[in-house]
């Protein structure tokens, strides 16, 4: 069987509070692991399950708590870990000294590991130039993408005051001596995000014979296209996702999407649905990968493989009315809690689903697509796009946009955040929409809460509001522990 290689210790690739690492330890080949030396080494690096699979957690655990798509049930959220219920109840800081920060945490040692690729792999041996550079943009592209998380965990929603708004420290190196980090902007690490890709884009295979798991041109050019969306760059935006879809047409065996009208027939894929809810449902199997241009999983399931736990979490009714009765997405929620435990008070849990795809799917690529279209008064563009989708989500006699929305920009601009909560509700995407609605000057000022129904009814509940300051959250107590120099957000 292969060993993937390792070369970093749990130690060593803490970066930003690893001041109790010795440098002599990097003079020692931890037992059973191996120093990378061939191009081939490297290479099984990038392939390790740690780069495209967070397990036990990690990845957007705590934005899945966050956005206004989810509502919680007492009866399980008066049990839940502290951070848990920090995070939905939109507290200052959602952890405490000692707790451990798995979202950022894990992403670091996947850091660690892409840097020493881009450092490292060209004085590798046993490779051709292209095979090395291909590494290095597959390693460039990976950073780029967890970027994207840090920014939007640490730093405020793009606007005009980007480059004065302090983000996560851009760190280039593997090294365990680094040290002395300051937080860049967020304007800095857009352009660092969009610096990697554009560089990785030209040396990325067209189509990656891994598999989805391993970044294509395709894959970079959406997750691209998304970072410009987010600045505000809808013309830029709009090119790289034309340039993916492209991209995509070209593959052999490209992602594509479900027919759910298929897949819920007799027959079909996701037929019949069990007590653990729809049978081979996407969401219990992280290696289904059908519809991924670059698969990245994180566990969202109940709280025996969820280091925040979620076995609270509902779908809020806010986010219930936007589903259509057709909509085949209701059919991943039941009522019932975790451990199939029936909820008497009828609401929904997104009950067949433990790995979210969080990567760039192709889902989202239309909607983004979309997005861009709406903006640039492309309208006609942005239904086609929008109904592409919903074709495959439910029959096609309610796929259609509503001609009302169809005709008025704003209008339908909103249709597209509504369909991205039907397609990706109670997953964590919901919070960077809010983040980006919050700032968006076509929508002004939006409120924003969680319900906490402390019973069965629909009376008995509690309500927290989101401070706007939250919407960006604090640097977690162990980092600014061990980086006295960095200033914390509000």
């Amino acid at each position: 069987m292969k060993r993937y290689i390792q070369s970093m210790s749990f130690c060593l690739i803490l970066m930003l509070w690893m001041a109790g690492c010795k440098k002599n330890f990097l003079d020692v080949i931890p037992k059973g692991r191996q120093v990378a030396v061939t191009t081939k080494d490297y290479d099984l690096l990038l392939n390790s399950s740690m780069q495209y699979v967070y397990q036990g957690g990690g990845g957007w655990q705590a934005l899945a708590l966050m956005g206004d798509d989810v509502a919680a049930e007492d009866s399980y959220f008066s049990a839940a870990v502290p951070s848990a219920q920090n995070a939905f109840r939109w507290d200052n800081d959602l952890y405490v000294p000692g707790d451990f920060i798995s979202e950022v945490t894990l992403s670091l040692q996947n850091l660690y590991t892409v840097n020493k690729v881009i450092r490292e792999v060209a004085e590798s041996t046993g490779g051709s130039e292209q095979e090395k550079r291909a590494l290095i943009a597959e390693a460039r592209a990976q950073r780029a993408w967890m970027y994207f998380t840090y920014v939007n965990y640490y730093g405020k929603p793009y606007t005009t005051t980007a480059a004065e708004d302090p983000s996560f420290p851009i760190i280039k190196t593997a090294d365990v001596n680094a040290g002395n980090y300051t937080r860049n902007s967020v304007k800095e690490v857009y352009d660092f995000m969009i610096e990697d890709l554009t560089a990785a884009i030209g040396d990325l295979p067209l189509e990656n014979m891994i598999g989805a798991t391993r970044w294509n041109r395709a894959g970079a050019e959406g997750v691209l296209g998304k970072i410009y969306l987010f600045s505000g760059r809808n013309k830029e935006a709009l090119d790289m996702f034309n340039a993916a879809f492209n991209d995509l047409a070209r593959q052999n065996t490209p992602a594509r999407l479900y027919n759910y009208n298929d897949e819920f027939a007799a027959g079909g894929k996701f037929d019949p649905i069990t007590p653990d809810g729809p049978t081979n449902s996407p969401g219990l199997n992280y290696n289904d990968n059908t519809e991924s241009l670059v698969a990245r999983s994180f566990y969202n399931g109940p709280n025996n493989g969820n280091t925040l736990g979620n076995d609270f979490i509902i779908l809020s009714e806010n986010a219930r009315a936007l589903f259509l009765a057709s909509d085949l997405r209701l059919k991943f929620y039941a009522a019932q809690f975790a451990y199939q435990v029936p909820n008497p008070s009828g609401r929904l849990s997104k009950y067949s689903e433990q790995f979210v795809k969080f990567g760039m799917q192709l889902p989202e690529l239309y909607l983004l697509r979309a997005e861009a279209n709406a903006r640039l008064n492309n309208l006609a563009d942005a239904r086609t796009d929008i109904e592409t989708l919903r074709n495959n989500r439910m029959p096609s006699t309610d796929a259609a946009v509503p001609a009302a929305v169809y005709a008025d920009r704003k209008k339908l601009i909103q249709y597209i955040f509504d369909e991205r909560t039907r397609e990706f509700a109670v997953e964590g995407y919901r919070w960077l929409d809010m983040r980006r609605l919050s700032v968006d000057s076509l929508f002004g000022t939006t409120n924003y809460s969680h319900t906490l129904y402390l019973d069965d009814t629909y009376t008995n509940i509690k309500v927290f509001s989101l401070r706007p300051d939250r919407l960006t959250l604090r640097l977690p107590y162990s980092i600014m522990n061990d980086n006295p120099q960095f200033k914390n957000n509000p």
